[in-house]
């Protein structure tokens, strides 16, 4: 992994638990509105969308099966292995530390 890589729910999904109905969900919206709102600092991240049902081989690869909850921001570290943030505040002010974004305000 060269660059950090942030793993996001697609825009709208189904629930297979939930048959006949669509969603979203609001932190990845959230995540999605920052990445549009900033596309010159979202440009040295990749995106992978991962579907919603679990496991998500992909998400699991990554960071393991315990922390598939997303959005997930991984990023390499400086001892060869990785760091990421699959909660809000975590992901927010990583993407803050990491890449320059505005910080949230209080």
């Amino acid at each position: 992994m060269t660059r950090d890589r942030l793993f996001l729910l697609p825009s709208e999904f189904v629930d297979p638990d939930l048959p006949g109905r669509s969603f979203y969900c609001q932190d990845c919206i959230t995540i999605e509105g920052l990445l549009a709102a900033f596309p010159e600092r979202a440009a040295n991240i990749e995106v992978i969308r991962a579907d919603y049902p679990r496991p998500r081989p992909e998400v699991v690869a990554a960071i393991g099966e315990a922390n598939q909850n997303l959005p997930a921001l991984v990023w390499p570290a400086e001892d060869g292995g990785f760091g990421f943030a699959n909660d809000m505040p975590g992901l927010l002010r990583a993407l803050h530390e990491r890449h320059g974004f505005p910080e949230r305000h209080p």
